[in-house]
């Protein structure tokens, strides 16, 4: 039986980093667990906004969010308020027994081309609305390939697709997706499409073109 590992775990500290990015040795565990409560609030208060990524960095007195997103302007607000808003929301249900000052930078990003998060959100949206999975399938693997930052992309489809009585995976390729290659900018995420038939689960693997490394380590 095959063991599939996330692409992105095997290139931490080659092309990709933390999403968490912070260290502390005496309360690790519950700190780690508030980060993800955090991203989870965020993503679920936000759902049409098309959020790709959340970074959290921590410091002694301030605590930096990063939200990358399609769609800024349903985070910021208008004037900036719905930011503020989310601020405050987030000092009262999570920071209220910690002396810290939120901040949240939100930083759009242009194409959803270049998030696999984003076209995973995407395919599952599109099957919820009972669109033909193999042309979702199609339309994305072109759509993705037309972008010059793109060399490949894999798109994994797994439950009862079209409605059959039994599940089963359903994928397709284009381009060079080099999973054993460590210095390939692998980009991976999942998502969930809830169908009348039951869950049907999505994967998404984009091959980006190689950016710089995270670290150098191989630099003498």
């Amino acid at each position: 039986m095959g063991q599939k590992v996330d692409p992105r775990v095997l290139r931490l500290g080659i092309n990709k980093t933390w999403n968490s990015l912070w260290y502390n040795k005496k309360n690790y565990k519950n700190l780690l667990q508030q980060d993800i409560v955090l991203v989870d609030y965020i993503k679920a208060r936000y759902k049409t906004a098309g959020i790709a990524e959340v970074r959290v960095e921590r410091s002694i007195a301030k605590l930096r969010i990063v939200i990358k997103t399609n769609k800024p302007g349903i985070i910021i607000g208008r004037g900036g308020q719905g930011l503020e808003d989310l601020r405050k929301d987030l000092e009262r249900k999570f920071l209220f027994n910690e002396k810290l000052k939120a901040i949240i930078d939100v930083k759009e990003v242009k194409s959803m081309n270049e998030s696999a998060q984003l076209l995973a959100d995407d395919a599952a949206f599109q099957l919820e609305k009972r669109i033909a999975f193999r042309r979702i399938m199609k339309m994305m693997l072109d759509k993705a390939m037309q972008d010059r930052n793109i060399n490949g992309i894999k798109i994994s489809l797994s439950g009862r697709l079209g409605g059959a009585e039994m599940s089963r995976v359903e994928w397709l390729a284009k381009g060079n997706i080099p999973l054993h290659t460590l210095k390939a900018n692998i980009d991976f995420a999942k998502s969930t499409a809830r169908t009348t038939y039951g869950a049907i689960g999505v994967k998404v693997w984009l091959n980006k073109v190689s950016a710089k490394p995270a670290v150098d380590r191989y630099k003498k």
